[in-house]
């Protein structure tokens, strides 16, 4: 009876640059040292050379076996069905975000995940605003899950995935941009109402003003001296009472070109006013 060697891997698709640890084994007794090979689909198979050991780490794509070895004369075990290891290139991590506008007070959850036909066991790790030498904390977000975190600041966001010692990264996910969701205070929305008010009340009152005024000059038919001495009367009037309006908030309006203004009500209430 002649005892088969048993083959198996840690994981069977590595990434470029990546490896993965291959262990063979024969169970019936102790004392075995190991032989190891590798083909491919286009070339013969050859002895890994210089490796001897139950465990080997390759970096290599390849169909591997291997068998055991003991004794003088050596005795062998037979051998170990192939294993196939398969070289992948880096994937890409991708990140998405809840909403992409931070509530007052709340915060966005951002996902990192890798392409599902790579194998498990990544960690995930979280960059802010172009600084990729340093991860995200407890300090910065609230880690969810392993690839779940809830952030409150706005920037930059980009993730990446890594597993292995050393670590092996995969490539960064697209950038997503995260802002604070900006609002109008109640403070300053309340005083809407009251600057239309004022506005609408200022405006009503001088219309008044100038009606009354046309009525009065129409009514007395008065001569231009007369006239000049009204339209003094009003331009003197306006500017005591209506030159500033202070509001809240320490706001000014301005009523501008009022001399402008009065020439051109001026011109109108002597077109109207009969010649005596």
């Amino acid at each position: 009876y002649r005892p088969r060697a048993t083959l198996t891997a840690g994981t069977t698709i590595i990434p470029v640059g990546g490896s993965v640890t291959l262990t063979c084994f024969v169970q019936s007794s102790d004392g075995w040292k190991y032989e190891w090979f590798r083909r491919t689909q286009t070339t013969f198979e050859v002895p890994i050379r210089g490796q001897q050991n139950r465990d080997i780490r390759v970096s290599q794509g390849g169909i591997y076996s291997c068998r055991g070895t003991r004794g003088n004369p050596v005795y062998y075990s037979d051998r170990s069905d192939d294993v196939t290891v398969t070289i992948t290139y880096k994937p890409k991590a991708k990140l998405r975000a809840d909403n992409t506008a931070v509530p007052v007070g709340g915060s966005v959850t951002l996902t990192c995940s890798v392409n599902p036909s790579s194998s498990s066991g990544w960690k995930y790790y979280w960059y802010r605003d172009g600084n990729y030498s340093e991860a995200l904390t407890t300090q910065d977000a609230v880690f969810h899950s392993n690839g779940q975190i809830s952030v409150s600041q706005e920037g930059l966001y980009r993730c990446r995935g890594g597993r292995g010692n050393p670590v092996y990264y995969t490539e960064y996910s697209q950038e997503v941009q995260i802002n604070k969701t900006l609002t109008v205070s109640g403070a300053d929305s309340s005083l809407s109402p009251v600057w239309l008010m004022v506005g609408l009340v200022s405006g009503v009152s001088l219309i008044i003003i100038l009606l009354l005024l046309l009525y009065c000059c129409r009514q007395s038919k008065c001569k231009s001296l007369f006239f000049s001495c009204c339209i003094r009367e009003f331009i003197y009037y306006i500017h005591f009472n209506y030159s500033h309006i202070y509001m809240y908030s320490d706001r000014t309006i301005h009523i501008t070109n009022m001399c402008n203004n009065i020439c051109l009500f001026h011109r109108f209430l002597l077109h109207q006013v009969d010649p005596v």
